[in-house]
């Protein structure tokens, strides 16, 4: 690859951002550093020969854990007559490994004075990305004979990072030095660990129980092909579509994240750089779209959210009893409640969507037992949704932050300040309820309904379920049709005025199954229509409303994990033609990004930009974008679970040609399916 702009590594809950020299030089416009826990445990790791910087000749990010540096002394006009080359090496797996080679291209011998100067700054992952860096606790640096540990302090908050190397070096509290001596053709080699420490009570590394996925790469690469090597495989004409499938399950072995104090289980972080954490609702979607080809993510992400399940009433964290947690962090911030996530609970869709992923767990897996383990959760979400999420008393979801300096305003999933609206671009009061809440809401009553009569032996608790189901499609369909536009209002305010505004979040719904059927044609034309479908993806805003923007956050880009439901939406009401165009378009945009999507792109017109435009601060890789292609093939191949077994009903979009999925695990063991569209063959020449 060529040198250019900055390389992440990452492996599970550390991640690694440098520039393309492999340095480190954190600022608050560059946000370099290695991460973990939400803090930054090294912010300056910079390498000198002779007091010289090194420049990039090339790099390699080899896997998603490890990347490799060739360098030289000097600027680019010394590259022709290069002396010296350097390889710096490293991979991230529980810790940072770094090897340094140096090679003497001279015909005599030279001298050196290899430096590498460190420090960290301990910043808290929100003051990075916030900008602001205000530390109030004490920063240290101890240079011992064999090791250099830098520190910070601050109460019982306590973390440390601890630099050692495999060659005697020279440690003082700015780093570590070598002087080397080379003779001609002769090469020079040294190995750096560094460790990073959440010290707890008694000195304790809080991160022991950890499952870390090994130190060595030898243990990282097994671990990655025994991960690949579990899941489908998939063979295609459109070579694109096989690729951006390995891309999208490396990125999801990347993604994987193990919370404290939890034993290990991992569950999919949201995304690179400000995410590296469990957040209920992407969790959750993101299970729901891997389910057919990473089922295992499901079934611990069930249980951790099931463990930290809201118990109590507590404004500043929004909890509630039966609440399931919005999002986790472990940085100082949250560790001296300046900010709420130790959990944060101010989230008002992760909640139905817990009930939805375990029913579509055990339809796919046939995992009964987990089933009945999590009834009482099942149970309390459900009192949740009826008890505490009705703020307005007419059998809706509605949300109003009770935490008024650092909760979410909008929580939802377009969760950013203006996503919600008015047709004249005015943002209505609090509280608000959207639309596609009301229909997971619906989604997991008629799921929990199924779970009570099958496995939990109530089935009046079932009749009740299905009884409040119908009457909330029945009211929702008479609440939030917006009858002069065709389609459901984005959201309601308190005194039930519609926001008519036509969004994406209508996908959403058919996908929960709340649209009736005799509307259902109307929300797949605006679908597939060119006021949404950029033809890349659906726009989050439709071109000709007031605040659309294509490259609004929530106002008018195309997020990929977004139009993938509404093409699983469009296939569930039997609008497969829909669903393929749909498809087709984020496959086609996934080109442009080497098949890792990032979480949101433009909603340009495709006509006028002939590419999609990546969002100036998108998170690469992001999970649920790293989902999407994974629930369009399971959309394109029309793969369900049916009494017991898997069903396959193709419609693949013009120009993908064969598929094959094969070993798809399930309840049914492990089966094949196979599809066959029609080629488009100048478009495969491309």
């Amino acid at each position: 690859m060529a040198a250019s702009g900055t390389v992440r590594i990452l492996d599970g809950s550390t991640f690694v951002v440098s520039q393309d020299t492999g340095d480190i030089e954190a600022t608050p416009t560059e946000p370099t550093g290695m991460f973990s826990l939400d803090t930054r445990f090294l912010s300056k790791w910079v390498l000198t020969v002779n007091g010289e910087r090194l420049n990039s000749l090339s790099y390699d990010d080899l896997q998603y854990y490890e990347a490799r540096f060739f360098l030289v002394p000097g600027m680019a006009t010394h590259y022709v007559d290069a002396k010296l080359s350097i390889i710096r090496e490293r991979a991230v797996g529980g810790s940072f490994r770094e090897s340094i080679v140096i090679l003497n291209h001279d015909e005599k011998p030279v001298d050196l004075e290899i430096r590498m100067d460190a420090g960290s700054d301990f910043a808290d992952l929100f003051q990075v990305k916030d900008e602001i860096l205000n530390k109030k606790g004490e920063l240290y640096a101890e240079a011992e004979a064999d090791r250099l540990r830098l520190g910070y302090r601050r109460g019982n908050f306590h973390r440390q990072t601890v630099i050692s190397c495999s060659r005697p070096a020279r440690f003082d509290s700015n780093g570590f030095a070598y002087s080397v001596h080379l003779e001609p053709n002769e090469q020079w080699h040294t190995e750096i660990d560094v460790q990073s420490f959440a010290i707890g009570p008694g000195g304790r590394d809080l991160r022991m129980g950890l499952r870390a996925h090994g130190t060595e790469r030898l243990a990282l690469q097994h671990d990655l092909e025994e991960w690949i090597a579990n899941a489908p495989k998939v063979n295609s004409e459109h070579d694109r579509m096989a690729a951006t499938y390995r891309r999208s399950l490396i990125d999801l072995a990347a993604l994987r994240f193990s919370p404290l104090s939890l034993g290990g289980a991992t569950l999919p972080a949201a995304g690179l750089p400000w995410f590296m954490t469990m957040f209920g609702r992407d969790s959750i979607l993101t299970c729901l779209q891997t389910l057919p080809f990473t089922p295992q993510l499901s079934r611990t992400t069930l249980r951790i959210l099931a463990a930290l399940q809201g118990t109590r009433f507590d404004d500043f964290r929004e909890e509630d009893p039966g609440r399931i947690l919005h999002e986790m962090r472990y940085g100082e911030t949250a560790a001296f409640e300046e900010q709420p996530h130790s959990p944060y609970y101010g989230a008002v869709d992760s909640t139905p969507l817990f009930i939805v992923l375990l029913d579509e767990y055990e339809r796919w897996s046939g995992d009964v037992e987990l089933v009945r383990e999590l009834e009482p959760e099942c149970r309390r979400a459900l009192r949740w949704i009826d008890d505490h999420a009705d703020l307005v008393g007419n059998g809706y979801i509605w949300y109003e932050r009770r935490n008024t300096d650092t909760g979410l305003e909008n929580q939802c999933w377009k969760d950013s300040w203006d996503s919600i609206s008015y047709r004249d671009g005015t943002l209505p009061p609090f509280p608000r309820a959207t639309c596609e809440v009301q229909g997971y809401a619906y989604d997991a009553k008629i799921r929990a309904a199924r779970m009570a009569r099958e496995f939990w032996g109530d089935p009046a608790y079932a009749e009740q379920l299905e009884r409040e189901a119908v009457a909330l499609k029945e009211r929702f369909n008479r609440d939030w049709w917006v009858a002069d536009g065709g389609y459901y209002a984005l959201a309601l305010d308190p005194e039930g005025r519609q926001c008519d505004v036509l969004s994406s979040n209508i996908g959403h719904l058919l996908w929960s199954g709340i649209v009736t059927d005799e509307r259902a044609e109307q929300i797949a034309r605006h679908l597939v229509g060119p006021r949404l479908f950029s033809g890349f993806g659906v726009r989050t805003l439709a071109e000709g409303e007031v605040r659309y923007n294509p490259i609004g956050y929530h106002n008018g880009t195309v997020w990929p994990f977004d139009t993938s439901f509404c093409a699983w939406g469009l296939r569930n009401y039997g609008f497969a033609e829909e669903a393929a165009t749909i498809a087709s378009g984020i496959l086609d945009a996934a080109r442009f990004f080497d098949g890792r999507l990032p979480e949101a792109f433009g909603g340009y017109p495709r006509e006028q930009t002939k590419f999609p435009v990546e969002y100036p601060t998108a998170c690469s890789p992001q999970a649920w974008s790293t989902g999407a292609p994974l629930l369009l093939l399971r959309t394109m191949l029309g793969l369900e679970p049916h009494e017991g077994h898997l069903a396959v009903e193709p419609k693949l979009p013009i120009g993908m040609g064969r598929i094959e999925v094969l070993d798809i695990p399930g309840r049914w063991g492990r089966v094949d399916a196979f599809a066959r569209g029609r080629l488009d063959l100048h478009r495969l020449a491309d």
